[in-house]
């Protein structure tokens, strides 16, 4: 099974598990997640750009993972994807690289190179 596959259909059963517990506050940080990623003063694809940077600072693999399908989604080219990996090295420090090998793998797959 692909690594995209894989993360898929583990985020898709849990989130399922999680939401149907109907916690209110699960529930609408959900929703508040969902919400801040729509169009508005800033592009849903400039958003996921910021997204992934944030998330490859803040060192979450499965957030780095996220916001690479959506950046994927959004026509985000292979160039910016490095752009976007060297802003979140220079902020982050180099603490970060592990990272970017496991976000550029990933990334390899989502384009089928």
């Amino acid at each position: 099974m692909s690594q995209l596959q894989e993360f898929n259909d583990y985020r898709s059963k849990m989130n399922e598990v999680i939401l149907g517990k109907q916690n209110l506050v699960i529930n609408r940080l959900f929703n508040l997640d969902t919400n801040t990623y729509a169009e508005g003063a800033l592009s849903t694809k400039t958003k996921e750009m910021l997204g992934l940077v944030a998330s490859m600072v803040l060192r979450c693999d499965d957030c780095i993972k996220y916001h690479l399908i959506k950046c994927h989604e959004q026509g985000v080219s292979t160039a910016e994807v490095y752009e976007i990996f060297a802003v979140a090295n220079i902020v982050g420090g180099t603490i970060v690289i592990p990272h970017t090998r496991r976000g550029a793998e990933f990334w390899e797959e989502l384009i089928g190179a």
